[in-house]
């Protein structure tokens, strides 16, 4: 007598069939995941150490630029630092020597009145102890004549600058006026009269 088949022995089968077709697609899923996480962990640590290396080898680098820029800045200006850079930081307007600040006035005055100005702004008509001092406010007087802190008494009398020093005679003083001022010529004397601009000295 034929065996009656028994629908539920198909169903089964089919869903052993299921079963073992999903249990092959989760055995090679996993051998997949596996595979591709071998692959993920050994080529991420090399990856990420190499970035890190790129990463710190570059922030190295910015530090040392940084640092030798800096260095070099420094090198730059006190290697270009000349006297006319000035030492101390001068008034808006004026211009630093060295340790000093010389201010040129566009006003037109005598010596006296001149004088007075400069001691109201806590300054000096203006006065030179070197070469390189008198080059340099020769450069920037322009073409005008500007009084400068040098006067006597009389011809025969020393000359004096404005603070109470004898003048050194660096260079000679023309004329026999009792008041000396910078002009093309060098240095000359006068009455004091309002010819010449000011020529002003503030320490720095």
């Amino acid at each position: 007598m034929p065996a009656t088949a028994d629908p539920n022995a198909s169903t089964c089968m089919l869903d052993i069939e299921v079963f073992n077709t999903e249990l092959q697609e989760e055995e090679i899923a996993k051998k997949l995941k596996g595979k591709y996480l071998r692959l993920i962990s050994a080529e991420s640590p090399a990856k990420l150490y190499c970035c890190y290396a790129v990463i710190a080898v570059l922030i190295v680098a910015v530090i040392v630029l940084s640092v030798a820029l800096s260095l070099s800045g420094t090198k730059e200006h006190s290697a270009n630092k000349s006297p006319e850079s000035g030492y101390g930081t001068c008034p808006r307007g004026w211009i630093g020597y060295g340790s000093k600040c010389f201010y040129y006035s566009e006003d037109m005055r005598n010596w006296t009145f001149s004088h007075a100005s400069c001691k109201e702004q806590e300054a000096l008509l203006a006065l030179f102890d070197s070469m390189e001092e008198l080059d340099f406010l020769n450069r920037h007087k322009g073409d005008f004549d500007h009084w400068i802190g040098l006067h006597r008494e009389s011809p025969q009398h020393l000359w004096m600058w404005t603070n109470n020093t004898e003048y050194n005679n660096l260079v000679p003083i023309r004329g026999e006026g009792p008041y000396a001022y910078l002009s093309n010529n060098g240095i000359s004397s006068g009455r004091g009269y309002p010819l010449q601009k000011t020529m002003v000295l503030k320490p720095a």
